[in-house]
């Protein structure tokens, strides 16, 4: 009977130890998921933040263009003229409609710049490639 007893108690003490083996599986498994859930969200953070510094990048490179092709047309001059294009982005006279001030002059550019080429980086290229725009 001692024998059966000892026997007995081993199985039951390794039955104890399984046990907590598997309850601390567990833990560590819902301890690492609590982790890489928080890495994922710490991830997702990163990625919003690098899209807004595109967005600003993008926004300066437009301003960087359109200062480059005024610089070209007449040297960021509100006032130059030559035959029939007149002022900073040299419109044609007739597109400023009369209105030669510098307002109007960045008004009528935009819209001239969206309509024919979608932004100001893509009327450099066009010049840069025809010496005109």
């Amino acid at each position: 009977m001692s024998n059966t007893t000892a026997t007995s108690s081993a199985a039951t003490s390794t039955a104890s130890a399984a046990s907590s083996s598997a309850t601390s599986s567990s833990t560590t498994a819902s301890s690492a998921a609590t982790s890489s859930s928080t890495t994922a969200t710490s991830s997702s953070s990163t990625t919003t933040s690098s899209s807004s510094s595109s967005t600003s990048t993008s926004s300066s490179a437009e301003a960087a263009a359109k200062a480059w092709i005024a610089n070209k047309e007449s040297g960021g001059s509100y006032t130059a003229s030559n035959g029939n294009y007149y002022g900073k982005y040299q419109l044609s006279k007739s597109l400023l409609n009369g209105d030669y001030s510098a307002s109007n002059q960045e008004k009528v550019a935009d819209e001239y710049v969206a309509s024919r080429y979608g932004s100001w980086v893509a009327a450099k290229a066009f010049w840069e490639a025809n010496g005109y725009y």
